[in-house]
């Protein structure tokens, strides 16, 4: 499904929740197409794996939800892969995995209260305007929150000087 671009791009890019994943072979398009790890007989990062044949080089995992967490950790590649944990657990969770997905040099980041830095912890260049899909002034806010509920909006600039 995924095969390697150069320049520092990625050939696909992967929207997961607990039972559905969007996609798309255009990393500066909207998720549109999907599939459903319901079909799957095996965990969702074993499926993303063999997808990627081996694992994403690059996965950030917001929700704060340890399954959720140890998934985005497991589906990045032996050798080179980097996950950022965003989302904040419950105090009491437990993060279980087996050692040697650390053995197997993968990286394990997390950032808290925004302490992440792209520039340095994403080696790569991201051509950020590309993901804009609108821009809104701050006295219609409300029109940038329906874009995003509705999943028309990537990303939507919010004027502050109009």
């Amino acid at each position: 499904m995924c095969t390697p671009v150069g320049g520092g791009l990625a050939s696909c890019v992967f929207g997961v929740s607990s039972s559905n994943y969007l996609y798309s072979t255009n990393p500066f398009e909207l998720l549109k197409d999907s599939g459903s790890f319901q079909e799957y007989k095996k965990p969702v990062q074993e499926v993303i794996a063999e997808m990627t044949n081996g694992g994403v080089d690059r996965s950030v995992e917001c929700t704060g939800h340890i399954d959720a967490m140890i998934s985005a950790f497991e589906c990045v590649h032996d050798g080179w892969g980097v996950v950022v944990l965003v989302g904040v657990p419950h105090k009491d969770a437990v993060f279980r995995t087996s050692p040697m997905n650390l053995l197997n040099e993968r990286t394990l980041k997390g950032t808290f209260f925004g302490n992440y830095k792209p520039r340095s912890d994403i080696p790569s260049k991201l051509e950020l305007e590309k993901f804009i899909t609108h821009e809104v002034p701050f006295t219609e806010i409300n029109k940038a929150f329906d874009l995003m509920l509705k999943g028309e909006g990537l990303r939507c600039i919010i004027r502050m000087d109009a």
